[in-house]
C-alpha cells in the first residue's frame, strides 16, 4: 500500500478543521437574550464572507456619531435572497435590531435591518435571512 496518500491527507484535514475553527458561533459572540435597536446611517457596507458587516454612524445623546458593526447572515444565503454589495450605500437611514455584542459595546447581529425611505426590511428569521423590498432601489 502507498504512503503517499498520508501527507496530502493530513494536510487536508489541518486545513478543513482550520476553516472550521474560524466561522464562529453567534451565541459566543453575541448575546442572544439581549437585543438592542439602533438607528443610524451607513458608513460602509462590507459584502465579505463569511459575514457581510455593514458599519453605521448612530447619534448619540450629546449628538456625537458613534460607529456600529453590524453583523448579518453568511454571505452566500444574502445572495440567494438578492442581496449585493449595492445593497447597501453610505448615507442611508436604517433602523437595525439584533443581538447585542458581548465584547464590543457598539456591535450586533443583526436579526432586522430597515430602511424605511424605500421600504427595505431584512429580517434573520430562525436560521434563514429573507428580504423585503416593495419599492426596489
Amino acid at each position: 500500500m502507498s504512503r503517499g496518500w498520508r501527507l496530502p491527507l493530513a494536510a487536508a484535514l489541518a486545513t478543513c478543521a482550520g476553516a472550521a475553527g474560524a466561522h464562529h458561533s453567534i451565541s459566543a459572540v453575541y448575546d442572544t437574550t439581549r437585543q438592542i435597536t439602533v438607528e443610524g446611517r451607513v458608513t460602509q457596507f462590507l459584502f465579505v464572507n463569511p459575514h457581510p458587516v455593514l458599519v453605521i454612524d448612530a447619534t448619540e445623546d450629546d449628538g456625537a456619531p458613534q460607529p456600529w458593526r453590524l453583523e448579518m447572515d453568511n454571505r452566500s444565503e444574502l445572495v440567494e435572497i438578492g442581496i449585493d454589495s449595492a445593497t447597501f450605500r453610505a448615507g442611508d437611514h436604517v433602523i437595525a435590531t439584533g443581538s447585542a455584542g458581548r465584547k464590543s459595546s457598539q456591535s450586533l447581529y443583526a436579526m432586522k435591518i430597515e430602511r424605511r425611505s424605500d421600504g427595505l426590511l431584512y429580517e434573520q428569521i430562525g436560521f434563514s435571512p429573507r428580504i423585503n423590498h416593495p419599492r426596489g432601489r
